[in-house]
């Protein structure tokens, strides 16, 4: 890893020394999807996206938002004329920062700009590893932009191996997570908690299959995550539950946010996400914040969410990516073994106190805007 990036990824704090001496320093333009604040569509990408510019606020900055509306990264043509006339009002040199979302989809209208403003891309998953038709298009855009800010050190080595990006171009700074209360737990650890939208590439159908796997021990698990992204997939897991004679024991609220979420947390025992790949995994996080241990995938970004604890124990359990049989023998072993959840619960509290705040990670984020070379305009 380039030696800058290895000091904005180690979780240093960046000093706000200077950050008035030029205008550049001062403004950043954001670009966001249009749903970023809507709470029927809660994601990861849109917690840290207005997390970023909270505090990016906060810090010192002057933020100013730019919301565009899109089904991104497909918009439709007046979608990507609006963006590219968002840019092109911007004053030159500003500092624009955009969301992946967006950027993966439109880059001719980053390269037409890159010479006169500073784009940074805040990548949330790379679209190369998602679909085809979105990767060369995504790897022209990256290439534009003067720099790349991902959300976690295996983000980065993947687009540096997709796209041969020069590895000074692209930093890490890893999702925050707000300080919240223990988690009482129960002691058969039955509850059991999956908070993802319902979309296939969050395994909620190798989820039902698991545990229909385990419907000899007792068991509840509530689904918490948006349920009209990918309709028929929803159906689909939904058919497949009420085969398995699950439908008094797996349910499915819908998106919550706030308390409600907090209390879905609070009643939890074990966090379990299925999913077939995540750039990072905010929620495996947010349980650990609760002291909740976490069974998840060893896929992508998983495991460096999950982490470990000061003693080197692990919060929890992983298992191989789509493998529905290795995730029914991890539930098996944690309702069956009561040393076992003792074990996982004391390393999940343990890893509680060493996550990062917020503030952490906008200060990474505020480091990489505050070096940004001059746009050619300004040499010039």
């Amino acid at each position: 890893m380039n030696g800058a990036a290895e000091v904005r990824a180690s979780g240093g704090p960046a000093t706000d020394s200077g950050a008035a001496d030029h205008d550049r320093h001062g403004t950043v333009h954001v670009v966001l999807p249009n749903d970023i604040d809507d709470p029927l569509t809660p994601s990861g990408g849109n917690a840290y996206d207005r997390r970023i510019c909270d505090g990016l606020a906060a810090s010192g900055w002057a933020v100013r938002e730019h919301a565009v509306p899109g089904s991104w990264p497909r918009p439709g043509p007046r979608e990507y004329d609006q963006f590219a006339r968002v840019l092109a009002a911007l004053p030159d040199g500003s500092v624009v920062l955009i969301d992946g979302l967006i950027a993966s989809a439109t880059p001719d209208v980053l390269v037409r700009e890159a010479r006169r403003l500073s784009l940074i891309v805040l990548v949330h998953m790379a679209f190369g590893d998602e679909a085809d038709d979105l990767r060369c298009r995504e790897g022209v855009a990256l290439s534009a932009a003067t720099a790349i800010i991902v959300t976690s050190r295996w983000a980065r080595r993947r687009l540096l191996d997709l796209y041969g990006l020069p590895a000074e171009r692209v930093f890490v700074a890893a999702p925050g997570v707000d300080a919240a209360p223990l988690a009482s737990g129960s002691e058969a650890g039955s509850t059991l908690l999956c908070v993802a939208a319902v979309m296939p590439h969050k395994g909620h159908d190798l989820l039902a299959e698991a545990l229909a796997t385990v419907a000899d021990l007792p068991w509840r698990c509530v689904c918490v995550g948006a349920l009209h992204l990918d309709p028929d997939f929803v159906e689909t897991v939904k058919v497949r539950s009420r085969a398995y004679g699950l439908d008094d024991r797996l349910s499915f609220t819908g998106p919550r946010t706030g308390d409600d979420l907090d209390a879905a947390y609070a009643a939890s025992d074990l966090l379990v996400l299925a999913s077939r790949g995540e750039t990072y995994g905010m929620v495996v996080t947010e349980a650990l914040a609760r002291g909740i241990p976490v069974l998840t995938t060893a896929a992508t970004g998983l495991p460096e969410a999950l982490g470990r604890s000061p003693d080197g124990g692990l919060p929890g359990m992983l298992v191989g990516p789509d493998d529905a049989t290795a995730l029914a023998a991890a539930l098996r072993r944690w309702l069956a073994d009561a040393d076992l959840r003792d074990r996982l619960r004391r390393s999940a509290r343990d890893r509680r106190g060493t996550l990062s705040s917020w503030a952490v990670t906008s200060r990474l984020v505020s480091g990489v805007l505050r070096d940004l070379p001059m746009s050619e305009v300004e040499r010039s």
